[in-house]
């Protein structure tokens, strides 16, 4: 089976209700990104990125995946499919995707303040004096800025075994996420589908653009890859 890895951003999850980061009405509206997305922000004000995410978890735990999702999990069924993923969301899980990598983390999981590796499934709202069996206070297991992120160089590895890679709904402009592209070094096929795509012209290898969103652009990719 040839590897096929697949890179998504938050403009797959868009089709399923899920505000995206980088649009105008987007879910960061009203708050400034280093407020609620930081670790500095966390330190100055928990209550406000506390509640920030709870109301992302309560959100998320209302929608569903969509035919993009469904379109990769499916795919396993002929490739070996790998999912790096800049979403916090499950819908690659509920999908039926099996090996995903979360670059910013998950937003159905809690973990401890004191130690990184207290980790635990979460679907719940957190408050200042939510804690665990330690007492320790619990914050969400996202990766905020000013924060290393630690699944990097396991999707580093993936990708330099992939001999098709595809990106999708992502504008390229979070890094160090978008670097991953420049370790495809075995690939031979490269994919981007995006409404709005970035500019990829300098990138050193040829890149097939679809220009559509991620549901209608998994389905003509689904059907470039079976003729492959």
């Amino acid at each position: 089976m040839k590897n096929l890895v697949f890179l998504t951003g938050a403009g797959i999850s868009a089709e399923s209700g899920l505000k995206t980061f980088r649009d105008a009405n987007g879910l960061w509206e009203g708050h400034d990104i280093m407020e609620v997305a930081s670790i500095d922000g966390f330190k100055k004000n928990p209550e406000l990125v506390l509640d920030f995410y709870n109301q992302r978890r309560k959100q998320l735990l209302t929608v569903k995946p969509n035919l993009a999702h469904e379109k990769i999990a499916n795919l396993q069924n002929v490739f070996n499919v790998a999912v790096i993923t800049q979403n916090v969301d499950d819908l690659h899980e509920r999908a039926g995707s099996k090996q995903i990598i979360h670059l910013h983390g998950e937003l159905l999981k809690a973990r401890s303040i004191e130690n990184e590796n207290l980790i635990y499934n979460w679907n719940k709202p957190i408050y200042v004096g939510t804690t665990n069996e330690e007492k320790h206070q619990l914050r969400p297991h996202i990766v905020w800025f000013g924060e290393a992120v630690p699944e990097m160089e396991n999707a580093i590895k993936i990708v330099q075994e992939a001999d098709i890679l595809v990106v999708v709904g992502t504008s390229l402009q979070v890094y160090p996420a978008a670097g991953l592209m420049d370790y495809a070094f075995n690939a031979k096929k490269f994919f981007y589908i995006d409404k709005n795509p970035a500019n990829v012209h300098s990138y050193s290898k040829k890149i097939e653009i679809i220009k559509e969103n991620a549901t209608r652009g998994l389905v003509l990719l689904e059907e470039k890859l079976l003729k492959l």
